[in-house]
């Protein structure tokens, strides 16, 4: 398992792009803690298998429709 904090900035629109990742991160198995949310900006910290964390990013990029994601920066989070 992998843990890795996922900074997504864009048009997000907070309020609905953050329950739309909850519901692709329950899909994939992947484990999520709202790290910081604003309204172009969401870090959230995921936790699975490297190629999940993948599919999520790469579920992140396309998104639902009313959001556009400019970036995703990711940081490996080491276990405490």
């Amino acid at each position: 398992m992998t843990r890795e904090e996922f900074t997504i900035e864009g048009a997000l629109g907070t309020p609905l792009f953050l329950p739309w990742v909850e519901r692709h991160a329950a899909r994939l198995g992947v484990g999520m803690r709202l790290r910081d949310s604003a309204p172009e900006r969401l870090a959230v910290e995921f936790e699975g298998a490297p190629a999940l964390l993948d599919a999520m990013e790469m579920g992140c990029l396309l998104g639902p429709i009313d959001a556009w994601v400019e970036s995703i920066v990711r940081k490996r989070v080491s276990a405490t």
